[in-house]
């Protein structure tokens, strides 16, 4: 079995990294390529940059800190936010990112994630879907988009399968309903998306304590855990939560 990774997320507004609860009342948690450095000591496996509002204020990703971050973090690292071009692709590329997510410009251009996983590969190329329950049908979400502004009536579980037959290497899963709640991962959600494809889906959004990351791991069928708030303030560090992981039988780079 390979093992699971654990990825740290700088959500990133006006430069710094913030932490909101299901993507509001956001807060400063600290500045990007410092909280990197911090992240890179304690063997994160690797780190997600996430310009949350570059798609909704229709700009471009903040290349300056993206590369002042990528100088910071010796491990992969994934670049999202107001991407929306081939060309954007390349530039995050060379300012340091290893791998780009792609999220509103995918929904409104689905061809692009072909495009650009012809031409930079599977690997570099994530489909970010963040997803809420549809009432009434708790087996049912809805992809967002703009940062979870605006619906699309898209199926979340179709729309990772798409995702896939279009080429993407990896899925970003954040669940919008548990978000910066530390109540955890929404179970369910992991479980439909990681059972619909074959490629590796990271679970973001719910973390809480150590065992909602075995939770979604184990029984969401995850291939990575995204955690933010945890690790922000320090409720547990990286080695922590290996240490946990590997105790209960989850394979992690220790």
């Amino acid at each position: 079995m390979l093992a699971k990774r654990i990825i740290p997320c700088l959500d990133v507004m006006d430069g710094k990294v913030v932490k909101g609860t299901r993507f509001l009342d956001l807060q400063d948690v600290g500045d990007p390529p410092e909280v990197a450095a911090v992240y890179d000591r304690e063997g994160a496996d690797e780190l997600v940059f996430l310009d949350i509002t570059a798609s909704y204020e229709g700009r471009k990703t903040m290349v300056q800190v993206v590369r002042r971050t990528a100088e910071m973090a010796f491990m992969p690292l994934t670049v999202g936010g107001g991407i929306s071009s081939v060309e954007d692709i390349k530039i995050m590329l060379q300012s340091g990112a290893d791998k780009v997510s792609l999220n509103t410009a995918a929904v409104r251009e689905p061809e692009l994630l072909r495009r650009s996983a012809e031409m930079f590969g599977s690997q570099c190329i994530v489909l970010a879907i963040d997803a809420k329950r549809r009432l009434g049908d708790p087996l049912s979400w809805e992809v967002y988009i703009e940062g979870g502004r605006v619906s699309t009536c898209l199926d979340a579980v179709s729309w990772a399968r798409r995702g896939e037959e279009l080429g993407v290497g990896e899925i970003l899963l954040t669940s919008m309903d548990c978000d910066g709640t530390q109540d955890g991962y929404d179970i369910d959600l992991t479980r439909s998306v990681s059972e619909a494809v074959h490629i590796p889906v990271i679970a973001s959004g719910g973390a809480g304590s150590l065992r909602h990351l075995y939770e979604v791991l184990g029984a969401g069928k995850a291939d990575a855990v995204l955690a933010a708030s945890i690790f922000h303030y320090r409720t547990f560090t990286i080695r922590e939560a290996k240490e946990y992981l590997k105790k209960r039988g989850i394979p992690v780079r220790m």
